[in-house]
């Protein structure tokens, strides 16, 4: 059976670390700024930090992916060019890209650098994932997230690159996150600001009898009652009242996470090449515990032994987890 690589989240260097010490074989993290898709407060690395993390993360015998997988806005593409030139500078394993003027722009400058197309470009099928090999030397694509196991495994055979899957964590599909729902309301874009439902933008109102509103600028997303949990409010995951439906609902998708804890074998034995696990955002204990019980799950199965996978539910959106498409397309 082949061994991928365990690909894990890292939202600051103590993440880093976390996932370098549970396990991890390689690691994704983007600097502080709009480069990448995950730009908040209090998250990412500046240049020094992620020297050291590079460092320690190498030493350990793991790689570092730098995420710049956002898209350069007319006439301020050099903040992106300076993100990559400070990566290949600290001898970062990788770049994940999604613009293709970023993706020609390291394949020209930094050719030696691998180049992975981040799940943003949303490259699913065979010609499009082809093109980008052809033209930028792609070694490994990000499939997004709406392909079943059967098509990825016809997807290995047609494709000349290493692919890449999403096994656990967020679930946000919205053309895997080409999303600009959240700049109609905040001003700031997914793709461009790195930003979703910014923090600063973000207010949890509990009325007398205990129930909760969650609001993203002026508007309310979501309400919740006692027995509830509140996740984050995004728009694509809030319930709305609308003139076609009774009652509020998900107009947009449920809040859910993917586990594909249990297709693990199916994915291994169709041949992907890396696992990927999704949290830029979420705390060191989230990492530690999702990355080392995957760790385990994926050695046992490569050694021919049953996995057994640790109830990670308590760490899902809205303690609900989902298998997605990936094991059927009735999925909604």
């Amino acid at each position: 059976m082949n061994r991928p690589e365990l690909v894990c989240p890292a939202g600051t260097p103590s993440a880093m670390r976390t996932a370098v010490d549970a396990g991890a074989d390689a690691v994704y993290c983007g600097f502080q700024n709009a480069t990448n898709a995950r730009n908040f407060p209090g998250l990412n690395f500046t240049v020094p930090e992620l020297e050291k993390s590079v460092t320690h993360a190498h030493a350990g015998g793991t790689k570092v992916l730098l995420a710049v997988n956002t898209f350069p806005p007319a006439g301020k593409v050099d903040l992106w060019r300076e993100a990559v030139d400070n990566g290949a500078r600290l001898g970062i394993d990788a770049f994940i890209v999604a613009d293709i003027g970023m993706a020609d722009y390291i394949h020209k400058n930094y050719p030696d650098i691998r180049l992975h197309l981040s799940v943003q470009a949303a490259a699913s099928t065979p010609e499009a994932i082809k093109f980008y090999c052809r033209e930028f030397n792609v070694k490994r694509v990000v499939l997004p997230r709406i392909l079943t196991i059967p098509e990825i495994k016809t997807m290995v055979r047609e494709i000349p690159c290493e692919i890449e899957t999403f096994i656990f964590g967020n679930h946000g599909l919205m053309v895997e996150g080409r999303c600009s729902l959240t700049n109609y309301i905040t001003g700031q874009s997914t793709n461009m600001d790195g930003v979703c439902s910014p923090a600063s933008q973000v207010q949890y109102i509990k009325d007398d009898a205990g129930n909760l509103s969650t609001k993203l600028g002026m508007f309310t997303i979501d309400c919740f009652s006692c027995d509830e949990n509140a996740g984050y409010p995004t728009i694509c995951k809030g319930r709305y009242l609308t003139p076609a439906h009774d009652g509020a609902y998900y107009a947009f998708e449920e809040p859910v996470s993917l586990n594909l804890s249990t297709l693990l074998p199916d994915l291994m034995a169709a041949g992907v090449t890396a696992l990927k696990i999704e949290g830029r955002q979420r705390s060191k204990a989230y990492v530690k515990s999702v990355v080392t019980a995957y760790r385990k799950a994926v050695d046992s199965i490569v050694a021919g032994e049953e996995p057994q996978i640790s109830d990670l539910l308590a760490l899902t959106e809205g303690q609900k987890e989902t298998e997605g498409a990936f094991k059927s397309k009735t999925w909604r």
